[in-house]
């Protein structure tokens, strides 16, 4: 039983059509499930990932009347993208400029060609060369030409102001592995790999020790899942049972299963089965057309299309 790699990121938005049109024009991501916060139906929940919606492709987030993230640690600090090949990167260069984006140039970060840069609200984002590794699925509807388009997640940075008690959970109660260390401007960053590793299945712990602890709010990342096999996923909610850590249960999200705990720095954490997907009460053909609501929210769905924003 282990971690098979990123599953997907949730992050805040105060700006739900700001945000459907950034991540599906610019980035040129797929909107493919358009559904609501199930746990607070008047926000709305936007996923958005490659074209089969595949599970590790998918940046997602809650629309929330928020302010701005106050930056610090104890927070997700930064969502990679992956995409392949520098010449990818160099093309991605030319169009956020084109765009009027500030961005870092691109870099060599843990021996990786990277290109840094912010999304409207200043949600941290990197493009990351993962040289081509894996299956690509293209949004054949995207603005982006298919061989540039975004592959899927990873790696994920998040910022702690100690590292030894993260380590403690994710190796010994998550199974990942100490891959390595590097150092930053900001800091040294501890790598742990799952599954195959490669940066679709690695977290970055980022140590800031005296940082001031961030403040959630648009722009944040309010949390991080990682994938579990269908069958591995009862195994998992009894480890943690077993080892006493506090979690919320298991709970049907009905397109995936869920486990959530907080690590030690308080950051939270999903453990997301990658079944049974998005495509289960939508064709994937037309998935992110409409409105979907899982089926135990249908019998209330007029209530709630009424207290959402159009987008």
């Amino acid at each position: 039983m282990e971690l098979k790699g990123i599953h997907h990121l949730t992050a805040v938005s105060a700006d739900a059509p700001g945000n459907v049109r950034f991540y599906t024009n610019t980035l040129g991501m797929r909107l493919v499930k358009k559904t609501v916060n199930q746990d607070d139906v008047s926000a709305y929940h936007l996923f958005y990932a490659d074209g089969k919606a595949t599970p590790g492709s998918d940046i997602t987030f809650f629309d929330w009347p928020a302010p701005r993230e106050r930056r610090g640690t104890h927070s997700i600090v930064r969502t990679g993208l992956r995409v392949a090949g520098e010449q990818s990167l160099e093309w991605w260069a030319d169009r956020l400029s084109a765009e009027g984006m500030t961005h870092s140039g691109i870099g060599t970060e843990d021996g990786r060609a990277v290109l840094s840069f912010e999304d409207p609200e200043g949600q941290r984002l990197a493009l990351v060369d993962d040289g081509g590794a894996g299956t690509a699925n293209p949004w054949a509807e995207s603005p982006v030409p298919a061989e540039h388009q975004i592959r899927g997640l990873g790696p994920i940075t998040m910022s702690v102001p100690d590292a030894a008690p993260t380590e403690l959970v994710v190796t010994r109660v998550l199974k990942m592995r100490p891959a390595r260390r590097y150092e930053t401007a900001d800091g040294e960053v501890h790598v742990y790999e799952m599954g195959d590793g490669g940066p679709a299945a690695e977290l970055h712990v980022l140590v800031q020790p005296g940082l001031q602890p961030a403040r959630p709010g648009a722009g944040g990342v309010h949390h991080v899942a990682f994938r579990s096999a269908d069958a591995d996923y009862d195994g998992w909610a009894d480890r943690l049972r077993e080892l006493r850590i506090p979690t919320s249960g298991k709970v049907d999200r009905f397109y995936f299963r869920s486990l959530y705990f907080r690590e030690p720095n308080g950051i939270l954490f999903e453990i997301a089965t990658d079944g049974p997907g998005f495509a289960t009460d939508e064709p994937m053909e037309t998935l992110g057309k409409t409105l979907a609501l899982p089926p135990f929210l249908e019998p209330r769905r007029k209530e709630i299309e009424a207290g959402l924003k159009p987008l």
